[in-house]
């Protein structure tokens, strides 16, 4: 964490903020989800507020990292903390946050060459902020995160001078002050006794913007499951705030049924088109984003439909479909407890096709966009929504293993047995899911996925991007690359012909079943041509084909 208080905003300041953030949310998540009864009783506005500020924080940490020298530009630091939000933004709270520091990154990046800002500039970056975050909601609600934020702005703009403490501490009081007043703005709040999820996950990044100013942390405590805030608050002013449990039964009744979400590449007169069709689809829609990527969130009965529309409008992708259930607190406005099962297997997988496959396997999926991997707070929330006594973790990356370790032992501290196996491709993980028994005993169906994997060679077919030095020698930009467990074997031209060379290099040290995996960007016949060599070659080899989708490598392949 960089020291503070910092002086001015500028590129660590935002990298101290967010850090700042993420750790103030982290003490809040559980207190959060508690009173999350709008516009779904789910209670995860905590976590999805969480994992949109641990993608920022990834992504800022990045562009730091990038500089061996020096460090970056205020407009650098800035955006990637808006684009990490954006990529990363999970639920509706988090779509709207992610819209919020879009809208800060605008004002903060527009002049690319200032080092930093004063108190002006955060002035102008919140009130932009809550102005872009309101437009983006199709049809904003009065009592809610928006509301919170607009105050934060107008009380920012009422402070005198250009110190950047008593601008963010302003804009501090102003959304605590808002946030105690939502239970009188929305009935389903007053009814529940709680103040709005969103906006008390609002004030907590803006305490820590207080803290990174100031070097004091913001007065509010939420202590236990009640979110109360210091006595004398208004916020904490003789309002009960209700256990986990009793959240379950305020929610709005008769809502669609499942909430969708996913990024979309496409151009500003498409979405625009993209948010009449989807706002007459269902509710809950916002739509954040610009300069051709944007992350679309919204509530339907007609799931295929809702993406259906992405797709005529452009691109989407890491495509997340969320069925409410019935009889749960969208649907009916009661949750009815759900039983943990005995054991459940999460994967992180590479690509949408794969997703289905291991989905139809019953495992519980994280999808990793090619240069993107998942951060740990979202495989922990992966365990947790598997829902079992029991979970076994396949990372299905050598680079996701501290990651992946990481959430385990997180998920070891809420009462989950979890036993990590090292895959490090997504064959190995299908191999380990092929034996995987949740009959066996865990000890024993851990040792049985754990062999399946490690009996597994996997490899991958790739586009070099620059040139470099590799194991097979000097690979150019554009060259094909045939990689074995990891390292560069072959070096060649032509896709079909490199990954024929792969299969013949695993195939020598012999194997039972050859499993391929197609990305969308390779050849229509690279499946017959390697199938046939196979056949014709190696008489005793079973072959297996699935489509793996937008997944980074052109071909996948594993040999059992």
């Amino acid at each position: 964490m960089a020291q503070v208080p910092q002086t001015f905003f500028d590129a660590l300041a935002v990298r101290t903020w967010c850090g700042l953030a993420l750790e103030s949310l982290g003490r809040a998540r559980e207190e959060i989800d508690a009173i999350n009864v709008y516009p779904v009783a789910d209670s995860d506005t905590g976590t999805n507020l969480y994992l949109t500020v641990e993608s920022a924080v990834a992504a800022v940490e990045a562009v730091f990292t990038a500089y061996d020298v020096g460090k970056p530009t205020l407009a650098d630091a800035a955006r990637a903390m808006a684009h990490g939000a954006l990529i990363g933004a999970r639920g509706n709270s988090g779509t709207i946050l992610a819209q919020l520091l879009r809208g800060m990154a605008q004002v903060l990046a527009a002049d690319g060459e200032t080092a930093h800002t004063d108190g002006s500039g955060l002035r102008l970056a919140l009130r932009q902020a809550a102005d872009s975050a309101r437009q983006a909601v199709a049809h904003p609600v009065e009592g809610t995160v928006l509301t919170v934020a607009s105050a934060a702005a107008d009380a920012a703009d009422g402070a005198a001078g250009h110190d950047c403490g008593a601008v963010a501490r302003a804009a501090y009081e102003g959304a605590r002050t808002a946030l105690a007043a939502t239970p009188g703005q929305l009935a389903v709040l007053r009814r529940a006794g709680v103040v709005d999820a969103g906006g008390r996950g609002l004030l907590a990044v803006l305490g820590a913007l207080v803290e990174t100013f100031t070097g004091e942390a913001a007065p509010v405590v939420w202590p236990g499951a009640h979110a109360r805030v210091d006595a004398g608050s208004p916020v904490g002013d003789g309002v009960p705030l209700p256990d986990v449990e009793d959240c379950a039964d305020v929610g709005e009744a008769g809502g669609p049924a499942f909430e969708v979400i996913y990024l979309l590449e496409a151009e500003d007169a498409a979405v625009a088109r993209l948010r009449e069709r989807l706002d007459g689809l269902g509710d809950s829609l916002v739509i954040v984003g610009g300069d051709g990527l944007w992350n679309v969130h919204v509530h339907v009965d007609d799931a295929g439909a809702a993406v259906e529309a992405g797709v005529e409008a452009g691109r989407p992708y890491r495509i997340r479909i969320t069925h409410f259930g019935a009889g749960d607190a969208h649907t009916t406005g009661e949750r009815l407890p759900r039983e943990r099962v005995q054991r459940a297997v999460v994967a992180v997988v590479p690509g949408e096709g794969l997703a289905g496959l291991y989905g139809e396997a019953g495992a519980t999926t994280v999808l990793a966009r090619p240069g993107e991997p998942p951060a740990s707070g979202e495989l922990v929330e992966a365990v947790r929504r598997a829902h079992a006594r029991e979970v076994v973790l396949l990372p299905n990356d050598a680079e996701l293993r501290h990651t992946a370790a990481a959430a385990a032992e997180q998920a070891r501290t809420e009462g989950i047995r979890v036993a990590l196996i090292p895959t490090r491709s997504a064959v190995q993980g299908i191999a380990a899911l092929a034996v995987h028994e949740p009959e066996r005993r865990f000890d024993e169906d851990v040792v049985s996925m754990t062999s399946a994997a490690g009996a597994t060679r996997y490899a991958e077919v790739a586009v070099a991007e620059r040139q470099s030095w590799t194991m097979a020698g000097i690979c150019q930009a554009g060259d094909v690359l045939g990689l074995i467990d990891g390292d560069v074997a072959v070096i060649g031209t032509d896709v079909t012909r490199t990954a024929e060379a792969v299969l013949d290099r695993m195939l020598s040290a012999g194997g039972e079943l050859v499993t391929l995996v197609l990305g969308d960007e390779a050849p229509g016949t690279i499946a017959e041509r390697l199938e046939a060599r196979v056949r014709e070659s190696y008489l005793a080899v079973d072959t297996v084909v699935y489509r793996g989708g937008r997944q980074g490598a052109l071909l996948l392949i594993g040999v059992e």
